[in-house]
């Protein structure tokens, strides 16, 4: 691997839409610096095959981001290894729902802990090798960022906790850096399951009629940013036209 190529760290990177990501940007040249936390095999494996496609590309770390003491050191791994940083995706996230009556402090500090804490502080690790790239950070936002979620009030005010982030360190970190976020609408059901009803309501505010896939996903956070040099602070909704209804 050429020490020009560009590089991207980015977190919950093993699977679903942060493998997505990660092999959009692997494919498009940059060497990539992959994250997980519990999903290790998942992990080596994306590692394994998009080294098989280019050796000497990849980087694995495992890092609990709700440990801050961890953070620094994954941006100093990733440029130990490479020699610069260009970009950070903080993609990871924990999601579960907190029903009012039930919310604990534990709640509020472990969703928050990933959704916001874990973002500002990474970027803040990074914002030095970033701005000698004139490089850039893209977050992984939510519609219910802004448009609460019934039964999941700490995850909707982790995700407006990172939508202000991402207008804040666009503000602090101009001209030579810029920040973004994409605010994904239905693209994966949630793993603990929803079931068709639900699922049939969602769609049925969705104008275009249809879940987006990982690769709407993925080329919409890689648009931000290599190809978009002249927006910084934007949160782009790639929801299908669900905010409309």
């Amino acid at each position: 691997m050429t020490e020009s190529a560009p590089v991207v760290l980015i977190t919950g990177s093993a699977r679903r839409i942060g493998a997505a990501i990660a092999r959009q940007f692997h494919a498009c040249g940059w060497a990539v610096v992959l994250h997980a936390h519990t999903s290790s095999g998942e992990l080596q494996q994306l590692a394994f095959d998009l080294d098989m496609i280019r050796p000497g590309s990849v980087l694995a770390l495992q890092a609990d981001l709700r440990d801050s003491a961890t953070l620094p050191d994954l941006v100093e791994q990733a440029v130990g290894q490479f020699g610069r940083l260009d970009a950070l995706v903080n993609n990871a996230s924990n999601f579960y729902p907190t029903l009012l009556g039930q919310i604990t402090a534990e709640h509020w500090d472990d969703l928050f802990a990933v959704n916001a804490r874990a973002p500002l502080l990474l970027a803040q690790a990074a914002a030095p090798h970033l701005r000698r790239q004139q490089g850039c950070i893209v977050n992984l936002t939510d519609l219910h960022g802004s448009d609460p979620m019934r039964d999941h009030a700490v995850y909707s005010a982790a995700k407006a906790a990172l939508e202000m982030i991402t207008r804040s360190l666009a503000l602090e970190l101009a001209p030579k850096v810029r920040v973004n976020a994409v605010a994904p609408g239905a693209i994966l059901w949630p793993e603990q399951g929803k079931d068709d009803f639900a699922r049939q309501a969602l769609l049925a505010r969705t104008p275009l009629g249809r879940t987006g896939t990982v690769e709407e996903i993925a080329e919409a956070v890689y648009w931000l940013a290599s190809d978009a040099p002249f927006v910084t602070g934007h949160t782009l909704r790639v929801d299908g036209g669900r905010q409309l209804s």
